[in-house]
């Protein structure tokens, strides 16, 4: 069965790599997966048809026969469980990487999320100046204690999983910050996981979606 993912019609990051469509296409490409994309535009995502697929109207989504999914975390899981190269065989590593898919989420990427929130959306509000040196520290909380845990080493638990893709997307979201430039060996783990040819592919398709026109 064919998978089919969506993703911007014209993506907001210009196909820097930080829409999340670009996560669910390199897990696919670590997997060796075929797949399509259908492409739609910001009033497209709120008809029915692509709510039906994802009820906050956002992008990804992941079709394959009967199933359909969103929400980058379950899709990456969903693929990672069904093809070999994202998760470990041995128990206990596997139940690690899973738990660093889901800490890439839920504690690392929630600060960063509200640093572009309150630099894009909210930078014209009365507030915002002394807002944002909070979340920046909150966010070096959460590099400080990841920097410690990577150590020298590779990757966070050995081999590289489908913790590491999702963490590195996550961290992706801070270099234009700076931040990530305090911490070398972040910044190191970061560049290991966009040197890989699977997220060198999933990048260039996403680019070439946003790539202006010569014609």
């Amino acid at each position: 069965m064919t998978i089919t993912i969506t993703a911007f019609e014209r993506s907001p990051d210009g196909g820097k790599g930080l829409a999340r469509d670009t996560r669910v296409r390199w897990a696919l490409e670590e997997a060796g997966q075929p797949y399509q994309v259908r492409l739609v535009s910001f009033a497209e995502m709120k008809e029915p048809a692509h709510l039906a697929l994802h009820p906050f109207g956002q992008i990804p989504t992941y079709e394959e026969g009967d199933l359909s999914l969103f929400e980058t975390g379950a899709i990456v899981f969903h693929i990672a469980e069904q093809h070999a190269g994202l998760l470990p065989e041995d128990r206990n590593a596997r139940a690690r990487a899973i738990t660093w898919m889901f800490a890439a989420l839920n504690t690392v990427e929630s600060p960063i999320l509200e640093l572009v929130t309150v630099r894009i959306l909210e930078g014209d509000k009365p507030w915002s100046k002394e807002r944002l040196p909070l979340i920046i520290d909150r966010i070096r909380d959460r590099l400080d204690k990841l920097s410690a845990r990577l150590g020298d080493a590779d990757w966070l638990d050995h081999a590289f999983s489908a913790g590491d893709l999702l963490m590195v997307s996550v961290l992706l979201r801070l270099r234009m910050s700076g931040v990530l430039d305090e911490y070398p060996n972040l910044a190191a783990y970061v560049a290991r996981g966009e040197a890989r040819p699977a997220y060198k592919r999933a990048f260039a398709a996403q680019l070439a979606v946003n790539a202006p026109s010569t014609g």
